[in-house]
Formats: structure tokens, sequence, C-alpha cells
């Protein structure tokens, strides 16, 4: 039992014996007792002053003084308004730290049986990755694997949007202006190759529009008629219809952009369990859409089409399949999630997608709950925000969107840069240099776009990242490389195994912080945010770094247990920066 749940335990017999009253245990509330005031740990009393029926000063008092005497760990309280302050023995948690934190187990959750997916990514065929999709990957790899450190069985899947009149612009213009280009032939990835006919389709079309403007054509009559956009949905229609000329050049350009999409997945560390593909899925639904008619959750419109009435749930009407019985958007997902149920049969499902699908997933899931799908209650839409660049930082090939391979180039430049400018890498060998600049510069990209809360809008300004101080991912790397030199340097040996000293203040701050690790990385997970796993990281290096300036030396410490004891410490600290860093998609270097 650890103190917490000792002192939640003395505190429902303490009221049951002070006051004769059964006190709820969800009634006793903990908290860290704020750094100005003495103690480490908080009962905050109000709620239980309608048992006492006194005020919360006496209560706190009496309830002090009771702990005080029937839990030996407890040695001190104080009293602030309607808050119990107590001071907890230094033997306790230097004994919680050899006992617990020592253990190589310390950190690693036991699986809970459960099973959730995590879709993410979710790309477009006819272009690159760019920032927007960068959060995405990041956000849907950290979740994953906070998930799996949390105990849960995990599957990590991709929906890829590899059919659609956007994938049929980028193969018209191939046709028309390409010339038989190839990534091989051009140099160029294959989803850069595949985006720059995508970018042609747009100017060529756009100059069609204007002309036929000129002719006397209204904008929409013109955006209609244009022969391009004719001529691309033909494509499209030649798609669907099974045209052997249409399928190979769709798997051809389909397979230079998979190519090159597997290049950039690599440069931010991201994989995947499974790969869904909409060409395989857009017929999905069809099948829900009559079990719906049957079971009275839709209806059809005089003119054929099918929708369901949500205006009673505060929402409005919704088609899920045309007049002409063909798929919108809404029909696919219904199918598709039906479909991962029946691979996987897992108990939650998060699909990790831009704040602009917010209503769209409202609807999905109210329908499935309606259909009678027992598993809709498992589905979470993990809603993030967009990123924004501070203007004239970074600019794209197109000079609309950042290019994710860009951005990841522009990282790892900006690393060598900043990181050469500090002369400490003089002995480092070329191959070393580039690994380092690699781990700081993606490092700098994760952190920053993974310690926002998912739902913010952010801000990110790549310079600004790379900061070996502050709140940023280099500063907790630099923290990391500080100690295992320290290790190194001191000849550390972990079997010693445990030291009995006498501990400073801050020593036992830093027990309290790292003891608190695998409550983080549940709590995080919980709620589907890597940010505040992040944050937590920051406050245990800059807590080191504190602890480090104001203790002696360590390496000169004369007296065995205390080195030994302070070097346990370090190692402790350097593994959960390591392993809560590496849940982040972040690898932390052995040196800088």
């Amino acid at each position: 039992m650890n103190i917490e749940q000792h002192i939640t335990t003395a505190t429902l017999a303490a009221v049951k014996h002070l006051y004769g009253q059964d006190l709820p245990e969800n009634q006793v509330s903990l908290q860290d007792t704020r750094a100005e005031f003495d103690g480490q740990i908080t009962i905050v009393v109000f709620p239980i002053v309608r048992f006492s029926k006194k005020s919360p000063e006496i209560t706190a008092t009496e309830l002090g003084e009771y702990l005080v005497e029937n839990i030996e760990e407890v040695t001190a309280f104080n009293v602030i308004k309607g808050f119990l302050n107590l001071s907890v023995a230094d033997s306790y948690w230097l004994s919680l730290f050899n006992q617990e934190l020592l253990s190589p187990e310390f950190g690693a959750i036991k699986p809970n049986g459960k099973k959730v997916m995590v879709e993410y990514s979710s790309p477009n065929t006819n272009k690159p990755l760019h920032l927007g999709h960068v959060r995405n990957n990041l956000l849907g790899y950290s979740v994953a694997e906070l998930l799996k450190a949390s105990g849960h069985e995990v599957v990590k899947v991709n929906l890829v949007n590899d059919r659609g009149i956007h994938i049929c612009k980028s193969m018209l213009a191939w046709q028309k202006w390409g010339n038989g280009e190839t990534p091989e032939s051009s140099g160029l990835k294959g989803d850069h190759l595949v985006g720059k006919y995508y970018v042609i389709f747009d100017k060529e079309y756009k100059k069609e529009i204007e002309a036929l403007k000129e002719a006397g054509q209204t904008e929409e009559e013109a955006k209609k008629n244009a022969p391009l956009i004719l001529e691309a949905q033909k494509m499209l229609q030649d798609w669907e219809a099974g045209d052997d000329a249409v399928i190979t050049l769709w798997k051809t350009m389909n397979s230079w952009v998979y190519a090159g999409f597997e290049v950039s997945y690599k440069n931010l560390g991201v994989d995947f369990d499974k790969y869904y593909y909409e060409s395989n899925t857009y017929l999905l639904g069809k099948g829900t859409v009559e079990e719906g008619l049957e079971k009275g959750v839709f209806f059809k419109k005089p003119d054929g089409s099918v929708w369901i009435d949500l205006t009673a749930d505060g929402l409005d009407q919704k088609l899920v399949l045309r007049a002409d019985g063909t798929s919108v958007y809404i029909t696919q997902d219904l199918g598709t999630a039906q479909m991962k149920y029946d691979d996987f049969h897992m108990d939650e499902s998060i699909y990790v997608v831009g704040n602009e699908q917010d209503y769209h997933f409202k609807v999905l899931f109210l329908i499935l709950e309606k259909l009678g799908k027992t598993w809709a209650k498992g589905l979470h839409h993990l809603s993030y925000g967009m990123v924004d660049l501070p203007s004239g930082k970074m600019k794209s090939r197109e000079g609309t969107v950042v290019d994710a391979d860009d951005l990841v180039a522009e990282m790892i430049e900006t690393a060598k840069q900043k990181t050469e400018a500090l002369g400490k890498v003089n002995d480092f060998s070329e191959e070393e240099k580039s690994a380092l600049y690699n781990n700081i510069g993606l490092g700098a990209l994760k952190y920053f776009l993974l310690k926002v809360e998912p739902k913010k809008r952010l801000l990110f300004d790549p310079s600004e990242s790379i900061d070996f101080q502050g709140n940023t991912g280099p500063f907790i790397q630099y923290t990391h490389a500080r100690i295992k030199s320290l290790l190194n340097k001191a000849g550390y040996d972990a079997a010693k195994g445990a030291a009995e000293v006498v501990i400073t203040d801050t020593e036992r701050e830093m027990i309290m912080l790292l003891a608190k690790y695998p409550a983080e990385i549940v709590a995080a997970a919980k709620v589907f945010s890597p940010a505040s796993l992040a944050n937590y990281l920051y406050e245990v290096a800059k807590m080191f770094n504190k602890f480090y300036h104001e203790v002696p030396p360590i390496v000169k410490e004369e007296d065995e247990a205390l080195k030994h004891h302070r070097l346990n410490l370090s190692a402790v600290t350097a593994g959960i920066l390591k392993t809560g860093m590496r849940i982040l998609g972040i690898t932390v270097p052995e040196r800088m």
C-alpha cells in the first residue's frame, strides 16, 4: 500500500472514529502540497465538513492530530484554511525509492486485456504529406505508444484515400504533360512527382475556367464545363468500371506515392500494423444502409435517397445514400467501421482526424449507436487543431502548404547549425554527428508538436523549438546525455543496489516526482494526450538540473553511500527520460 492509499484508508477511519460517520472513499481528495507550505501531501477538508459539523480549520486540526498519531510515516501537519498539509518522513521516500524506483520493473504496467485501434495518417495519394499530416502522424503514433505502455494491446492502422476525383486529376495531368516522367527519371520522390502533376492540373484547370468565363459562362458553369474536369470525371467513371488502362496507370502512380510515403514515415519514425485502402472500402456500407432501413433507423425520400433524422439529438438530417444508389462519405465510413471491428474486435477505436471533421464523427458514432452496434460506445474522435508557421519562416515547394519532407530536412539542418555553434561535437565522427543532428532535429519537432494539447491550434517556429534551454525536446535530450556522461565518468555500477543515506529536500522532491511516472502514463493514455506526459518529462529534466546544481559534484563525493545514492537517483531519472521520450517517438542521445 502506498502512502496515498494509506492516508486515504486512515482518513476514512478517522472520520468514523472522530465523528461516527461513514465517509465515502471518493470524498477523500488528496493533492500535492503547494511549494510555499510545509508538507508533501494535502487533504482537501471541505468535503469532510458536512460529516464533522465543524469549521474547516477545526476539522483539519482534529484530522491531522489523528493521522500523526496513527500513521507512522506522517510526522507533522499544518492547516491552511480548509487544507490539511501532511509531512511524510524522509525514511518513507527513501524506502520507496530503494524498493520500487530502483526495481528494473518500475514503470512497466501489466497488460489489462483491452484492445484498442488507433487510426492515423489517412493521406490522399495525389500529393505528399504536409505539416498537418506531421501533427497527425506524431499524435497518432504517440497515443498508440501511450496506450501500449499503459497495458493495452494496440493496433495501428492507416486508411489510405487512394481513389476519387482528386487522384484522377494527377493521373490525367501526367498523361497529358508527363512525357513518361518517373521518379527514377526525374530524381523526385514518388509522392512529390504525383503532387507536381496535381498542381499542374489545378493551374491548367484554372486557365480553362477563365477562358470559359471570358466566353460568357458564369464561374459555376465554367467549373462544371471545363474540358479538364470533364475528362477527370470520365476517368473516374472508367476506373469504377474497371477499365484496364486506367487501372494500370492508377496502380503505377499509386505505387510511386506509397514508396514516397514509406520514406516519409521512416523519417518521422512512425509505423502501422495494417493498411486499409479506400479503393477496397468505398462500396462498403450499403448493406449497413439496408440494415438501417429494415430497423427503421433510416428513411427513404420520394426520390429514392436514404436519410437519417438526427434533429431530436441536436443535429441535422443526414444523407446516407444518394438517389442513384451511390455512396457518400458517411456510407463508406459506416461500412469501414464494421469491417475494422470484424477484423480485430477491439474494445475501443480512436480516429485521429483534424477538428474540421468534428461534426462528421458525431454523426457517424451516433448512427452506429442507433443501429445497435454495441461496440460504437468505444469509438472516439481524437480531434486536433491546425499547425501554423510564422510568416516567412518556411515555404513549401509549391508555396502553399509546408511539405513534411522539407520540414524534416530543415529541422535537421537547423539542429546541425545550432549544435555546431556550441562547439561540443568536435570529437564526434561524421556518422555520429549525422545521427545526433537527426535526433535533435526530429526530437525538437516532435516534442514541440506533442507538448501542446491536441485540441489546441498551435504556432510552430522551427528555430524556437531547437533550444537547449526551456520546455523543448533538445533540453530533455541534453539532460539525458548529461546524466549518461555523469554515470560513465563516475563508473556507476547499478548492481551495487540501494544505499541508506539522509536525503535533502530536493532529493525528496525528485523521488516524489519520479514515483509519479507510471501514474502519468496511465493518466495521459486515459485522455489520449501525449501533452501531459511531455510536460511531466520536462518537469523531471528541470528537477534533475536543480538537483545537479544544488549538490556538491557527485563524482568527487567522498561518502561512498551518498555518492552511490545520488548516482542511483540520476540513473532512474535517465531511465524515465529515455522510456518516456520513446513513447513520444523521440530518441535521447547517449552524449551531446
